[in-house]
């Protein structure tokens, strides 16, 4: 006699279950109870169908009970709710929504695979019109009826999760404002907080308000309108509100009929997907799994294990002894130009299950490409991967453009396997440019794990380096080895500028006892300039991870902010008019696709130097700092950032060399210039420079005083301290560094320090200087070493010339901190923005 299965739930693990049932035996009968009105739905393509990147609504429809029916020979009742479980009995009850009937329903087998349902709390107001969640058919109809009919202009997404996210895109997609509201200080939490702050940073880009660390209060509803009072104080005006808060797994009619559950409410199932009753299966969102990398129990409520979980299920069923052996939530969500993957454990669970960085575990993050960087439209991937000392790997997550999902799906099967970070450096991947690289990005989080566990190289996160540079700045040299047009767009403060090539030549003006932190672009250099240290005698060298392009998107503002470089019109600006009497100019075009940062700048700095003052140029670009950089460039170097734009994967920017002219075709008040082309055009450059050669204290007086005013007026200032101006920046204490004999006596003297320091006139054996400060003293007037002070504070760029410095024979560790090391080419690139060029 045949048996019979029931299965409450007709999605994802129900459908699954059944279609599966039926192909291992013919003869069983099978039964699909659904409460709802549709079957087998593809709930993770309904926001693409909101934003009609799904054109049909009867594509989302995978099956139909007809179908079922037809092609399985399985009975599915749509709008038939089981009510209850009766295990003893081998009975459930059901309830027949359209007619109201109720009846039993007998069972040798039930799957439970009841799924899970949206959260939403008890937030006053909650329930207003246009206030929806997304979780089936109907959710999807009332939001696409509700925008046909209100034609809302301005959105909410409470919550920045899978669906939370995707709803913004399409929103922002279908022409609405969006802004997105999330509790926690990062979207996206399967990411630990400075990759997600990639995906911030590309939301801003893309025009829509992002609200971090802010829950919702209340809700008030008026006039068609929602009003959403934030715990902070502000408000939200939105025509239409979506919920994305969470899920909860829907086990009430399992605890009702005296299942096992965890104390997340979930349904606890044996490796074989049987309850606590023998003859009751459970799949899907609704059951506890083994985590596959802790082996402890956890929900996660994902589409593609729930589908296997049903297939096992279904063998065992049908005399299989088939186990399922846990979930590494392995994920992807597109988030509007990027994609952002992670699989196993991030690094905020580490953490919180009392494991330390160092001892427990280690980390990796690297910037590489999607494919071979010389072959168009190749864009950044940012890895992350977490891993033990003895090569386990415990997480990854990775955000790019393109390509991101097949990195986190290779990482995931060789997880899967029990493989090691050493596996992930001998993958044999396939290669040609269109695709890959012949390193493969996943091969190079190997090769770097490697150097890790092989102790060739440290690395120092973003947030571990502000930590250091907050409470061990004078102990640590921070070590730029980027060149001096890459420093014009970005350098750390206080950080000692010696560019790669140099390094070998001045590895004497380095403290070997201090800790150094080297940094470049996107990592490769600064790891390169770590080795050439290490083999030095250099014993404490770090890399700061992911450079410069990692650590500017970590202090990106969560003010909601956008960057300067864009515009906050959703739509590129529309050209200036033009003058009749003016013939369009040229424009050079320059394609910087798939160039590394920072390639872009490098190639707009070089190719500028040709062009006519006046000329104009087009550049596109892949990297995703490259609007950012080039506007701060443009600031430093004199020229016009006259657009910017982004054309799907890439950076469009337009560039005048030099100001943009009075009766130029670009207004001043266009939308399309920036705010710094709008400087250049309607004040010209407000820079002051100033180069401090003399070191008597009655000049250095003179040049700090005048600094500090034009600091006040909010004018940018540079002092380039060349020869004997030095002294003014040397520490009064004696530092031991080796030098030299004719260094030594060059040391000896000259005054070190400002308080060494002698009048140019007048100095009366010292009795001058005396009564000098005396009377400023009397007068109110501050010191040198307040004006210093005052000078930094006020972002006042003190630089040393590195030049000089040799000369004279001092060092980095004899100068005071916050200086900044540089040739006469930075110098240069500052003067150039200046209408004050002073020599003292």
């Amino acid at each position: 006699m045949s048996k019979k299965t029931v299965i409450i739930g007709g999605v994802a693990g129900g459908a699954t279950a059944a279609a599966r049932l039926r192909r291992r035996d013919e003869k069983m009968e099978i039964v699909v109870l659904e409460k709802g009105d549709y079957i087998s739905f593809a709930n993770c393509g309904l926001p693409y169908y909101i934003g009609d990147v799904i054109k049909s609504r009867d594509a989302l429809l995978l099956q139909t009970p007809e179908a079922m029916k037809k092609k399985f020979n399985i009975e599915v009742r749509t709008r038939a709710e089981a009510v209850a479980v009766h295990p003893k009995e081998h009975k459930v009850s059901v309830c027949d929504l359209s007619t109201g009937a109720k009846y039993e329903e007998s069972y040798d087998n039930l799957i439970l695979a009841t799924g899970s349902s949206p959260i939403k709390p008890p937030i006053p107001g909650i329930d207003g019109q246009g206030i929806f969640t997304l979780w089936n058919i109907p959710d999807t109809d009332k939001i696409k009826n509700y925008m046909e009919q209100h034609r809302p202009g301005r959105a909410a997404v409470i919550g920045g999760g899978f669906i939370g996210l995707e709803m913004a895109e399409n929103l922002h997609g279908a022409g609405l404002d969006v802004t997105i509201i999330e509790m926690q200080n990062q979207v996206m939490a399967p990411l630990d907080y400075e990759m997600a702050q990639i995906l911030h940073e590309n939301i801003r880009m893309n025009n829509t308000e992002l609200i971090l660390e802010d829950g919702v209060d209340h809700f008030e509803t008026q006039n068609g309108s929602t009003r959403i009072h934030l715990k902070s104080g502000r408000t939200v005006e939105a025509e239409m509100v979506l919920l994305s808060i969470g899920v909860k797994p829907n086990s009430s009619l399992a605890k009702a009929a005296g299942l096992s559950l965890n104390a997340r409410g979930g349904v606890q199932v044996d490796e074989y997907l049987r309850t606590s009753e023998p003859d009751i299966y459970a799949v899907g969102d609704v059951i506890e799994v083994n985590h596959l990398v802790t082996g402890e129990k956890t929900m996660i409520p994902l589409a593609g294990p729930a589908n296997k979980q049903a297939r096992i299920c279904a063998d065992n069923i049908t005399g299989s002894q088939k186990t399922y052996q846990g979930s590494m939530g392995t994920s992807v969500a597109q988030v509007f130009d990027l994609t952002a993957a992670a699989v196993g454990l991030n690094e905020k669970a580490l953490l919180a299950s009392g494991r330390k960085k160092g001892t427990d575990y280690e980390t990796v993050v690297i910037n590489q490409k999607s494919h071979a960087g010389y072959y168009p439209q190749a864009t950044p991937i940012t890895l992350k991967l977490l891993f033990e000392k003895e090569g386990k790997i415990l997480g990854a997550q990775a955000v790019g453009q393109d390509k991101v999902d097949k990195r986190i799906d290779t990482i995931a099967t060789v997880m899967s396997m029990g493989g090691t970070t050493e596996n992930l450096a001998k993958l044999e991947l396939a290669y040609a440019p269109p695709f890959s690289s012949a390193k493969d990005p996943v091969n190079m989080l190997g090769f770097v794990a490697e150097n890790i566990l092989n102790k060739m190289v440290s690395f120092v996160t973003p947030a571990e380096l502000d930590l250091l540079l907050g409470t061990e700045e004078g102990r640590i040299i921070v070590l730029d080895v980027t060149e001096d047009a890459e420093r014009m767009v970005f350098s750390i403060p206080g950080s000692v500028h010696i560019p790669l090539g140099m390094l070998r030549d001045r590895l004497g003006k380095l403290n070997p006892d201090k800790k150094i932190i080297t940094y470049c672009s996107i990592g490769v250099r600064s790891y390169n300039a770590a080795r050439i240290l290490a083999q030095n005698g250099f014993r404490n060298v770090s890399v700061l991870a992911g450079g410069t392009s990692f650590y500017k998107t970590y202090h990106h503002t969560v003010s909601g902010q956008m960057p300067p470089a864009f515009s906050k019109t959703k739509e590129k600006s529309p050209a200036p008019e033009k003058k009749a009497d003016k013939t369009p100019q040229k424009i050079q075009i320059l394609d910087c696709s798939g160039l590394q940062c920072p390639g872009p700048i490098m190639k707009v700095n070089e190719t500028l130097k040709q062009m006519q003052e006046g000329a104009r140029l087009q550049v596109s670009a892949t990297d995703m700092g490259f609007a950012r950089d080039i506007d701060a460039w443009c600031q430093r170097t004199g020229n016009t950032l006259l657009s910017t734009e982004r054309q799907g994967k890439e950076n469009i920017v337009t560039i005048q060399k030099g100001s943009v002219a009075a009766d130029s075709d670009f207004s001043e008040s266009s939308p399309s210039v920036s705010a710094a082309s709008c400087f250049s055009a309607g004040q010209g450059n407000q820079g002051k420079t100033i180069i401090v050669f003399d070191g008597d204290l009655d000049k250095v007086l003179a040049s700090f005083i005048i600094a500090n005013g034009a600091a006040a007026m909010g004018r940018p200032v540079t002092m380039f301290f060349t020869f004997w101006g030095l002294n003014a920046l040397r520490k009064p204490r004696k530092v031991r560094v080796k030098k030299p004999f004719v260094e030594k006596m060059f040391g000896f003297m000259m005054p070190r320090g400002t308080t060494k320091l002698k009048l140019s006139k007048m100095n009366m054996l010292g009795m001058g200087t005396k009564m000098m400060k005396k009377v400023m003293k009397s007068k109110n007037v501050s010191s040198l070493e307040e004006l210093i002070e005052q000078a930094l504070a006020n972002g006042v760029k003190l630089v040393a010339c590195t030049m000089s410095m040799d000369v004279m024979g001092i060092t980095p560790e004899e100068l005071i901190d916050g200086v900044e090391l540089a040739g006469v080419a930075s110098y240069l690139g500052d003067a150039e923005q200046s209408n004050v060029n002073l020599f003292v």
